[in-house]
């Protein structure tokens, strides 16, 4: 009897442990979906997975691969990533964090070629560099929205990307009375929750179809290199990102825009964006 009794034990021992495992398995499981959906402002639920802009380049001026699912979420709340393959358009942009002393020759080149510019700024930005953004706005250039801090988007809160994103809006309009209606997220990340997000607060998100690894200040010196990456990789549509952080785009970019008309194609301003 006393065998009988200890035997019981056992299995009611395994099966409380298997019972208990299958428990935990099924709230981990729970606590790891929860992350990816977060509730929006709205009445429905939006993916919050982290992507992180990615292209696949292709050869002879043809337009790169965006990805048919990251196009579809960027243009479902009226953004931008890729231009109309059919027109020879070229959107110029910049991502300005900081300033590394190299915007004010940048300025110069668009000036004396005549070509419309935007420029993604963040809160440090503006405050140390006023200047610079009151000369952007006039001499007709785009001023976009970079977050006051480059937080990645998908680790906050809707509550903490609207005081991100509007902290900064007001500051441009009491600074300058220029209001931004563009923003590109800080890193490039991003998730369906961020985008309809940033959306709902009035802007539209400007990712881009050319960029190269321009923002790395130990690697300048490379004019060659980056001009060929710019001039090789130009195409209908496209959306170009360069980093005003970089001397080697400040000393070939008048180049590089000589050569990209020479080619045919036409620089436009965000505002005159054709999907």
């Amino acid at each position: 009897m006393k065998k009988i009794i200890q035997g019981n034990i056992k299995i009611i021992t395994a099966l409380a442990v298997a019972v208990g495992l299958l428990l935990f398995t099924f709230i981990v499981a729970q606590t790891n979906q929860q992350k990816d959906i977060i509730t929006t402002s709205g009445t429905s639920t939006l993916s919050n997975k982290k992507i992180g802009w990615g292209i696949k380049r292709e050869d002879n001026h043809k337009q790169p691969d965006v990805g048919s699912l990251n196009k579809r979420i960027i243009e479902q709340y009226d953004g931008i990533c890729i231009g109309n393959p059919e027109m020879p358009y070229v959107y110029l942009t910049f991502d300005n964090g900081y300033e590394a002393g190299y915007t004010e020759k940048i300025l110069a080149v668009l000036k004396e070629n005549q070509v419309p510019a935007a420029f993604f700024i963040t809160g440090h930005y503006v405050n140390s560099q006023p200047e610079l953004v009151k000369k952007m706005i006039e001499e007709g250039h785009t001023v976009g929205n970079h977050t006051v801090n480059h937080k990645s988007m998908p680790d906050i809160s809707d509550e903490q990307i609207k005081i991100e994103m509007m902290d900064l809006h007001k500051s441009i309009y009491e600074k300058f009375g220029y209001e931004m209606k563009y923003t590109r997220p800080p890193k490039g990340e991003y998730s369906e929750r961020t985008i309809a997000c940033t959306n709902s607060l009035g802007y539209k998100t400007v990712m881009w179809s050319f960029a190269y690894d321009d923002w790395d200040e130990n690697k300048q010196g490379r004019e060659e290199y980056g001009k060929k990456k710019v001039i090789e990789n130009v195409h209908n549509g496209a959306v170009l990102l360069l980093h005003g952080t970089s001397k080697d785009n400040s000393n070939i970019l008048d180049e590089c825009i000589k050569e990209i008309k020479k080619m045919g194609y036409e620089f436009r301003s965000l505002d005159q964006f054709q999907r």
